[in-house]
């Protein structure tokens, strides 16, 4: 079987997933390279990608990042499981969308404007993208694809992403656990010797003290966080 979607750098403007003929997996499969196959199956090939591949980095979204939910809490605790499992693995949430001009602090974040600059920066090869909303995941995973060498990895609680090597679809925390139990079967394969622990904090976020928030400070987008004249705010979410 041969692989419809290959690790870049693919060139400028390079074709759709889709385009090629990738295709969506059913339910109950997973998408690797462009093919549809079992589930345990991507989950063994990303596995092996990030235990030997360079700088492993996980980009949360903020489906993940904000308890929004239900069962969003618990994804995250099985995120940081699965995270404190593979060897010197950092974590680059993606907390807002909003193009961050002049430019974004590539250490710290990333943005799906300029997704490639935090790959190339940080020197990443292999990367899972979980908690991102679908279009702005296809869109950072094919400019990857476009512009480095970077394996990406899409977590997707719904139909998956054809942009990325490896795809799992219908994500819940049991999901999230189950990668987390192939990779440390992988691992031992590997004979790779790692004490879980978590990703060091990212010393570049700023600090937010919202006790001192000026909506003044917001420009545009300050309309969403001052109530409007004669309004009374009496209950949020």
């Amino acid at each position: 079987m041969s692989n419809k979607l290959t690790v870049g750098p693919a060139g400028y403007m390079p074709k759709s997933a889709s385009s090629m003929g990738v295709e969506i997996a059913p339910e109950g499969k997973a998408l690797l390279y462009g093919n549809i196959v079992d589930e345990e199956v991507a989950m063994r090939d990303a596995a092996k990608e990030l235990l030997t591949k360079e700088n492993p980095t996980i980009f949360p979204g903020p489906q993940i990042l904000w308890d929004w939910k239900a069962d969003v809490a618990e994804k995250a605790n099985a995120l940081l499981e699965l995270a404190s499992e593979i060897p010197n693995c950092k974590i680059i949430p993606m907390p807002d969308y909003r193009p961050k001009y002049p430019k974004i602090d590539v250490k710290a974040e990333i943005n799906p404007n300029h997704p490639n600059l935090t790959i190339l920066d940080n020197k990443i090869k292999a990367c899972i993208f979980i908690g991102v909303h679908c279009h702005y995941a296809n869109l950072s995973l094919r400019m990857i694809r476009a512009g480095t060498d970077c394996y990406t990895i899409a977590l997707c609680a719904y139909m998956g992403h054809e942009e990325a090597m490896a795809s799992i679809r219908d994500l819940h925390a049991d999901t999230i656990r189950k990668f987390k139990d192939v990779l440390i079967k992988v691992r031992n394969e590997l004979g790779i010797q790692w004490k879980p622990t978590l990703p060091p904090e990212n010393p570049s976020l700023p600090h937010e003290t919202f006790e001192s928030l000026n909506p003044q400070d917001y420009g545009e987008y300050r309309s969403f966080i001052m109530s409007k004249k004669g309004e009374h705010v009496a209950d949020v979410e």
